[in-house]
């Protein structure tokens, strides 16, 4: 499980209006505030094919992705890849927020923006991963 101080996206969640971060002395729990669900952090890694794929998945509309996804399937993680995927997930699937970044001159780059979903969507996007 990744921790929230190590994303690359941890700035842009902790501004959004309905995250509240916590810190304390060893720990920092991140909470959505409009059902008080802690948020569960993830990463994964896709191979070149997967990551331009997954690239493509985000950037349309949520209804095109949900039916793309029953079509050809999810695309598949890989241990070690050039795309990495950065999840914050609410525990009641009611918030998430994602962003691709991919491995360039020894630095991962956005490929997209931070992208955050509620309500309905959630479910919808949550496929992808």
């Amino acid at each position: 499980m990744a921790n929230f101080k190590n994303l690359e996206m941890a700035q842009a969640v902790a501004n959004h209006n309905d995250i509240i971060v916590k810190k304390s002395f060893f720990s920092t729990k991140v909470v959505y505030q409009p059902t008080q669900s802690p948020l569960r952090i993830s990463t994964q890694e896709y191979t070149p094919d997967m990551g331009e794929r997954m690239e493509r998945l985000l950037k349309q509309p949520v209804d095109k992705l949900a039916n793309e996804l029953q079509q050809k399937g999810k695309p598949t993680p890989t241990p070690v890849g050039q795309y990495r995927l950065e999840v914050a997930a609410a525990e009641d699937g009611s918030f998430i927020a994602l962003q691709l970044f991919r491995f360039v001159d020894f630095n991962y780059q956005p490929v997209t923006d931070t992208l955050f979903y509620i309500g309905a969507d959630v479910a919808k996007v949550s496929a992808v991963i």
